[in-house]
């Protein structure tokens, strides 16, 4: 049952009392003690998983999407977040999330990878549980994706964007090269999958990814619990598996709201020119570059990075352009219909074609794709998200084929404007000349597409490079495998 939320939880304490009473209680607590005050912990549902979070703190929303693990219980006993939450709910309504597969939030396994989209639309859920309409989103670390996306795809809900340790790309491309390679990512993995949760392979990982919180032993040891609670050694594998697969560089140019980058210019983990690479494809992007190397946004000089944010979620900016949004599009085309039409004739042509628009339209109901129009033979829909509109596409194949008939099917991923008669722009463009390309029978995606749908188990084949009429530049194109489709529409 998803919880209802009327306003945001209240602290046991006054916000304004609430470090000093932190500090007349004790020092920090160590692991198993309890603390006088925890926001309260809720969680709602998604497709049979429980994704927790918790609210705290008086001011505009922030949606909180944390990088990588975290624990939204200990991380009220670790003194670094503590103090890093505290600040944050001193000046806005934190919105803080455990990610599915962390945390409070069930688990994953190494073959459950949820792309971008499944973890969007979890964000979206919360937010409906807490009553809020409209947010700041922040991404830290491996999180800028989702936000990134969030806010792509719901620009009405975001009120700005705020990216940390953001990255565009997770693996190297010649295009990318700050990201690491798939080999050291496999050996990386292969790391990860033999020693998380040891001590030795925790303490190597905090020196490379905070390097300030190794120069204490307490610390050290507080960091390596709370990474423990944080995540098991399957999730954390997935997680950062999935990481790996993310490339969001093609929908960066869709994004439309006021946007902020905060980077450490030192980090060992995440290259800063990576960040940098993101703010010049997003328009009206503001990058800080800061001092320091940690990765964590809760290491190292926090106040700096807090400032930057106080400052960008309280200040008054540019709103979003609510004409211009993320989609996903599908186009449909029956393949020699003029010549069936012809051989069949126009009575049984028209009830030929009202079965296929009525399981076109039954697919596009259990795949909650929206018609936008149905001109013609074909149809025209969008989806919340690619992974979606891709399995819908080979499951509408597989509906009309005992009806004799063969498609053509494209899907692309990018913006596209919002107008009285339906949808229109570049996004849509592409979409229509994917569909085009496609050969009978097929699935054809874009790049964007492909990218995009990293983690949900969908496979393609490379199609190659073309050239979209009225379109600048070459678009690689991918197709489904016809068993594969075969497969989803099971």
């Amino acid at each position: 049952m998803t919880p209802s939320l009327a306003g945001p939880v209240c602290w046991n304490v006054t916000r304004a009392r609430s470090l000093d009473l932190y500090t007349r209680f004790a020092v920090w607590p160590r692991v198993g003690e309890t603390r006088a005050v925890i926001p309260d912990i809720r969680y709602v549902r998604r497709d049979g998983i429980s994704i927790a979070y918790q609210v705290f703190g008086e001011g505009p929303d922030l949606l909180f999407i944390p990088g990588f693990v975290s624990n939204l219980e200990y991380q009220w006993h670790f003194e670094p977040t503590a103090r890093f939450f505290d600040r944050l709910g001193s000046f806005c309504r934190v919105i803080d999330v455990d990610r599915r597969g962390t945390g409070l939030s069930d688990r994953l396994s190494p073959e459950d990878l949820p792309p971008l989209e499944v973890l969007v639309e979890d964000l979206i859920a919360v937010m409906d549980a807490v009553g809020s309409e409209r947010a700041a989103v922040g991404g830290f670390l491996d999180g800028c994706a989702q936000a990134t996306m969030f806010a792509g795809m719901y620009p009405e809900r975001t009120s700005a964007l705020l990216l940390y340790g953001a990255s565009a790309c997770g693996t190297y491309t010649p295009d990318y090269p700050w990201a690491w390679t798939s080999e050291r990512w496999e050996a990386f993995l292969d790391e990860m999958l033999n020693g998380w949760g040891t001590e030795e392979y925790m303490s190597d990982l905090i020196r490379w990814s905070a390097p300030s919180l190794a120069e204490s032993e307490e610390l050290t040891r507080q960091t390596i619990a709370y990474w423990r609670l944080a995540s098991d050694t399957r999730a954390a594998v997935t997680i950062e598996r999935l990481y790996a697969q993310t490339d969001i560089r093609q929908i960066l140019p869709a994004i439309h709201v006021p946007t902020l980058l905060l980077h450490r210019v030192d980090d060992l983990t995440e290259p800063v020119e990576g960040a940098r690479y993101v703010a010049e494809r997003i328009a009206g992007a503001k990058l800080v570059e800061l001092p320091g190397a940690d990765y964590a946004p809760w290491a190292g000089d926090q106040e700096r990075l807090l400032e930057e944010i106080e400052e960008f979620v309280t200040g008054t900016r540019r709103g979003p352009d609510p004409d211009r949004v993320l989609a996903t599009v599908m186009f449909t085309d029956i393949v020699g219909s003029t010549e069936r039409a012809a051989d069949l004739g126009d009575r049984r042509w028209r009830e030929l074609l009202a079965s296929h628009h009525e399981r076109v339209r039954a697919e596009l109901r259990r795949f909650r794709g929206t018609v936008i129009d149905t001109a013609g033979d074909g149809f025209f829909a969008t989806f919340e998200g690619p992974a979606r509109a891709v399995q819908c596409a080979g499951a509408i194949i597989a509906a009309v084929a005992p009806l004799g008939l063969r498609l053509r099917v494209g899907v692309h991923t990018g913006e596209v404007e919002l107008m009285d008669r339906g949808l229109g722009g570049i996004g849509v463009h592409i979409g229509a000349r994917v569909a085009a390309l496609a050969r009978p029978g097929e699935v054809l995606v874009s790049s964007t597409v492909k990218d995009l749908t990293a983690g949900s188990g969908l496979a393609f084949e490379d199609r190659g490079t073309h050239e979209l009429k009225g379109v600048p530049d070459g678009w690689r194109l991918y197709a489904v495998p016809q068993d594969h489709r075969l497969n989803m529409a099971l």
